[in-house]
Formats: structure tokens, C-alpha cells, sequence
């Protein structure tokens, strides 16, 4: 049996982009096994955090491991995680099957079989240019494809945002699913609360570039005698957030 880890920790961490800081002195560790939620009603915080996490940016301050302790941007750190943007980057003039052809070329570990056969089931055209796909349909192609990398870490900024409901309550099903059977801990980062509230077990709070709360959402909510994520994080930053990062 694998040994208890986190799947993310960072001690003092800090981003500053010229003279603001996008976030600042993060201590935090989350548990790998569970799909965590980062809300930040300020917006930078969150998608920094995971831009560090990835290793997309450097650190200005302190230090951030992933999996265990492992640098983000060196080779176990990418070959066990996958990441998938807002605007679900795709190449929107390779069709479908050249886009399983190209990320598998593009990675040393990738499950072809498990792509083909999800997107089948979808009923995702294979030979359709991802750019004439819809949006629900470009963002199950995304994940689809990062899953099939069979990551450890699962990534994903605002992943929902440009969704219809029906789209964006599938593409949640497919995360919980891969959560649920496959293990994938999840880093996950949506305005949408209630989306968010359906699917994460764990919550990072921040704002202002600083983590306000983080722990278990069941604890949470039970400490704070509230029903629903959305509730808590609403009366947190009105109860407790003042300050503005400098």
C-alpha cells in the first residue's frame, strides 16, 4: 500500500507580478484522494497557485512541491500530472483522432485505447476538427485526453466556465468519476460554487492573494453551522477578510 501523502505543499509561497503580489506567504497542505476546490473571489490567487503548481511560473518567494514532494516542471512532476485551462486548449483545426495522435506523441505515458473508447461513448466524432466541435464537447476532449495520460494530479482552471449547465454538470461527472474510481486527486478552480460543492471534499479559501481557510468541506461546514459551501465562503471573507494585499 502506497504511503499517506499530500498531493500539494508549499511553505511561504509567493507570486509578484512588478509590484503586486498575486499571492503571498501560502502555507498549505492538501491531501492526495480527494478533489479540492480553490475559491478565490478576487480571481488571481487561485489560477496562480495552480500556475505554480504545474510549473507554468516560478515561485518570488518561499516554496511549492507537488506528489509527494516532487519540483513542479521536473519530469516525475509532469509525467504524473495533467492540466487542462479555461479555454480548453486544443489545436481547433487537427480533428479529433489527430489530437489523441499528437498528445500521445507528446507524452511518455498515455492510455490511447481509453481516449478512443471514451470519446466513442460521448459520441465525439473522431474525425471532426476540434474547432467545430461544441464547447462541451472541446472540454470532454481536453479531459479526456488528460486523463489518458493517467495522471496522479488532475488540474483544472475554471475547466467549467464557458459552459451551458448541461455541459458543465457533465464535465463534473466525468472529474467525480475519475476521482471515485481511478484515485486522481484533483486541484479544481470555479466560480461556480454549486458545481464545486457537488464534487470537492477538500477547500482552499483565499483572497487577496493570501489562503484564508482550508480543511476538510464537511468539518467546515459542520464548525461554521452552515449548509453549503457557497454559505461558508460568502460569510468567511465577509467576517474575516479586511485587508488588501500590497
Amino acid at each position: 500500500m502506497r504511503e499517506h501523502r499530500n498531493i500539494l505543499e508549499a511553505n511561504g509561497l509567493g507570486k509578484r507580478y512588478g509590484s503586486t503580489w498575486a499571492l503571498r506567504e501560502c502555507t498549505l497542505a492538501v491531501p492526495e484522494g480527494r478533489v479540492t476546490a480553490l475559491v478565490d473571489p478576487n480571481g488571481a490567487g487561485k489560477s496562480t497557485l495552480l500556475n505554480l503548481a504545474v510549473g507554468l511560473v516560478a515561485p518570488s518567494a518561499g516554496k511549492v512541491t507537488v506528489l509527494g514532494g516532487r519540483l513542479p516542471g521536473s519530469r516525475p512532476a509532469l509525467d504524473g500530472i495533467a492540466f487542462v485551462a479555461q479555454d480548453a486548449p486544443l489545436y481547433k483545426n487537427l480533428s479529433v483522432a489527430d489530437m489523441i495522435y499528437v498528445t500521445r506523441n507528446l507524452n511518455r505515458r498515455f492510455d490511447r485505447r481509453y481516449a478512443e473508447d471514451r470519446l466513442a461513448e460521448l459520441e465525439i466524432p473522431a474525425k471532426r476538427k476540434a474547432g467545430k466541435l461544441s464547447g462541451g464537447q472541446q472540454a470532454q476532449v481536453a479531459l479526456t485526453l488528460a486523463l489518458a495520460r493517467r495522471p496522479r494530479l488532475l488540474v483544472l482552471d475554471e475547466p467549467v466556465a464557458m459552459l451551458d449547465p448541461i455541459a458543465r454538470h457533465d464535465f463534473m461527472a466525468t472529474v467525480l468519476a475519475a476521482a471515485s474510481a481511478d484515485g486522481v486527486s484533483v486541484l479544481l478552480s470555479s466560480h461556480v460554487l454549486t458545481e464545486l460543492e457537488r464534487v470537492a471534499s477538500y477547500l482552499v479559501l483565499l483572497s487577496c492573494g493570501r489562503v484564508r481557510l482550508a480543511g476538510e468541506v464537511e468539518a467546515l461546514l459542520a464548525t461554521h453551522h452552515l449548509g453549503s459551501l457557497e454559505e461558508l465562503a460568502l460569510a468567511y471573507l465577509r467576517e474575516n477578510v479586511t485587508e488588501v494585499a500590497q
